[in-house]
């Protein structure tokens, strides 16, 4: 998959060891919350020796629990996705716009990037509401199910954008989804020429979403401002006129200050 991020290295300064444990932590998803060093060896390519070995390890260092066969990560694996969250600039600069636009516009805003084929929400801001809705910050989701991934994949080249589409799992949540390449390819291109995109019931029946991406005084994008709102609240139209100006206006502010 296309990776913006990754950095051409040389093999001989890699830590190969490192990599091989990230890939173990990573191996853990919900539908494989608990696995055996056998299990481990066979998703990771290890030898269920080696599996095993880094399993302990996570359970030495604080990152894992066993009851001897099974093995799971526990709660301070979330410290390393906290590191990443104290560290990060942007998230501490964008805080107090987003909470702004928030209580103006009485709905939840988000920001979010986009990590390989999901978007990850980074930062939430709760409407002034009993029930909120939307997405808990470290959520991952689809990138074609949500208008921060349209988005952000607005900002690709054609080229790379079309080598994400090829290698992208469209899968189907709601009668809405865009599960075709084609016609995902051609929102992507009305996103491009309206610098905004709305997501309607994607992922949630009931739900929708706008989002308008975020860009640096470079050009670069750093991912998207959304928000998220109930359809029945926002038809289109009025989410257009009401919506979009508030990410708008806090996008350009956002892009002053990175």
């Amino acid at each position: 998959m296309p990776d913006k991020s990754a950095k051409p290295m040389d093999p001989k300064l890699l830590i190969e060891g490192l990599g091989k444990g990230l890939r173990v932590i990573e191996s853990f998803t919900d539908a494989r919350p608990r696995l055996t060093s056998t299990e481990m060896g066979a998703l990771t390519g290890l030898t269920r020796t080696a599996a095993r070995r880094y399993l302990l390890s996570l359970v030495h260092y604080g990152y894992a629990d066993t009851d001897g066969k099974y093995y799971w990560l526990s709660p301070s694996v979330l410290r390393l996705g906290q590191s990443y969250l104290d560290s990060a600039r942007i998230p501490r600069l964008a805080q107090p716009f987003l909470q702004r636009m928030s209580m103006q516009c009485g709905e939840t805003a988000n920001l979010s990037v986009l990590d390989g084929h999901d978007v990850v929400y980074l930062l939430r801001s709760n409407a002034p509401r009993v029930v909120s809705i939307g997405y808990h910050t470290g959520a991952r989701i689809p990138a074609h199910c949500v208008s921060a991934g349209l988005a952000i994949l607005s900002t690709y080249a054609p080229a790379e954008l079309q080598t994400w589409i090829d290698q992208h799992d469209f899968g189907r949540f709601t009668p809405q989804t865009i599960t075709d390449p084609g016609t995902f390819l051609a929102s992507i291109q009305s996103v491009r020429h309206l610098g905004y995109s709305i997501v309607d019931q994607f992922i949630n029946v009931g739900l929708s979403g706008v989002a308008v991406p975020l860009l640096d005084r470079k050009g670069q994008c750093l991912g998207a401002v959304s928000i998220t709102y109930q359809r029945e609240i926002y038809p289109d139209e009025i989410a257009r006129k009401k919506l979009i100006p508030a990410l708008q206006e806090t996008v350009e502010v956002l892009r002053n200050i990175i």
